[in-house]
């Protein structure tokens, strides 16, 4: 087999970055837009020692979990990778690949992992979405999504996986800066002014922020501009700048300044009422987030006497939900503007049992003197530190509840709490906080072996 080669393979899974995987001479070979069941053509655009990849050229014969995108660029935008596989065998395949990192990476045997829960919908559910800006081969200005492996945009006038809300603004916001005569930052040359358009809305609330990221934060008529927008858009609450003049890929820089309104939306989570600025860390997907939420009190069964501690708490989204229902959580965040923002969020809902501690939970887990009875992680995609996972072997609170985005890194700090016989795994609950997208959400819970709760 050569790079160009035209082959026919059947798709026989699908790999965790969205693939469908098929095998041509006994080499494997990944193929994007696929989906199991599928008999196709595909060529060979890249050869490795472990596998190759093909580009899909022709369906010879359709899988049954096939079906027609939702969008009509989904073939094109790195958005989405699953938009053409039906949405019932998207959650299947979810959670056998969490059984499957479970039993590979783990070692654990038979692992209890039950189906996602979902939000309200499998389209519209995205709370916040950042676009990056362009300009179009005629001088007019884009924003979208790039194409999959690339930088070149694909412009979206609408998108079918964001709160609908937000279409006008995606639609009419390109207008009004191409008529502003902004200029749109090049990346290749470090030249021009707009780098991204970034809305946020609440999907309890319906509050709306529009936020600029620009590599000059005095863009002219803005203010004027900014107010437009407040008048032209009921529910449009504040327009912010986001000062990003640095090289790379971060797509916040650290100052955000408010042009009007206000810099944040209010709201509303599993009851209680949240301040959300442009570049808040919330989770994407509202409904899902607080079926997960409640599944975990739900399995916890609080008695209201619990001592919790919070690590890598943000903004306080799990840790004040759960603050109402015990005696007292400390929260560990290394963001200061996150803390700040989960200290303002408990006084809005009158909550006063919590503590919140700025620092690496490297560093600030083990100086704790506390007892836990249940500690909450919630750690980036690359997990925990190693230290951290000691300091949870030698903390021993009877209830550890690992949340995680990352199947992988889950699957590998598991095996080391439960390898020293301290911890048992229970049971893992995926949820879908992102549908038309390989991504799964993961709850795991460990239980203490040496104690006597029931459960």
């Amino acid at each position: 087999m050569q790079q160009g080669d035209l082959i026919e393979i059947e798709i026989t899974d699908l790999n965790h970055t969205g693939e469908g995987v098929g095998k041509y001479r006994g080499q494997v070979i990944f193929v994007p837009d696929t989906v199991i069941g599928d008999r196709i053509q595909t060529r060979i655009t890249y050869i490795k020692k472990s596998h190759a990849i093909g580009k899909l050229q022709t369906i010879l014969q359709a899988s049954p979990h096939r079906i027609r995108p939702r969008c009509i660029v989904a073939d094109k935008c790195g958005g989405c990778q699953w938009q053409h596989i039906e949405d019932q065998f998207q959650l299947q395949v979810k959670k056998e690949q969490v059984q499957e990192v479970l039993t590979r990476i783990g070692g654990f045997t038979d692992p209890l992992v039950y189906p996602p829960l979902t939000g309200n919908s499998p389209l519209a559910y995205r709370n916040k979405a950042t676009y990056p800006l362009g300009f179009s081969p005629t001088g007019n200005v884009q924003a979208g999504y790039y194409r999959r492996g690339s930088h070149h945009l694909i412009n979206l006038n609408q998108c079918p996986i964001q709160d609908q809300a937000l279409n006008p603004f995606l639609a009419e916001i390109k207008q009004d800066i191409q008529e502003q005569g902004w200029s749109i930052y090049d990346e290749k040359t470090h030249q021009g002014q707009l780098r991204h358009l970034s809305l946020r809305i609440g999907r309890h609330t319906g509050e709306i922020l529009l936020t600029l990221i620009s590599t000059d934060n005095n863009l002219q008529g803005i203010e004027t501009q900014a107010r437009q927008w407040l008048a032209k858009y009921g529910n449009l609450v504040g327009v912010t700048l986001n000062y990003n003049p640095d090289r790379g890929n971060a797509i916040f820089g650290t100052q955000t300044t408010t042009i009007a309104g206000r810099d944040y939306i209010t709201e509303k989570f599993a009851g209680l009422t949240y301040q959300l600025a442009a570049d808040t860390f919330f989770q994407i997907n509202t409904e899902a987030a607080e079926a997960l939420l409640a599944l975990i009190c739900q399995k916890l069964e609080l008695k209201g006497e619990e001592i919790l501690i919070d690590a890598y708490c943000g903004i306080g989204t799990f840790t004040l939900p759960l603050a109402k229902r015990v005696k007292e959580v400390i929260g560990l965040e290394s963001y200061s503007f996150s803390l700040d923002r989960a200290k303002i969020n408990a006084q809005l809902n009158n909550i006063t049992n919590t503590t919140f501690i700025l620092g690496a939970v490297e560093k600030t887990l083990p100086q704790l003197t506390v007892k836990p009875d249940i500690i909450l992680l919630d750690p980036p995609r690359k997990g925990c530190d190693r230290s951290v996972l000691d300091s949870l072997l030698q903390l021993q609170s009877q209830r550890i509840v690992y949340i995680s985005c990352q199947s992988a890194t889950l699957a590998r700090d598991l095996q080391y709490l439960c390898k020293t016989g301290d911890y048992q795994l229970l049971e893992v609950q995926t949820a879908d906080f992102f549908p038309q997208t390989p991504h799964v959400e993961c709850a795991a819970f460990l239980r203490q072996k040496n104690t006597n709760m029931v459960g």
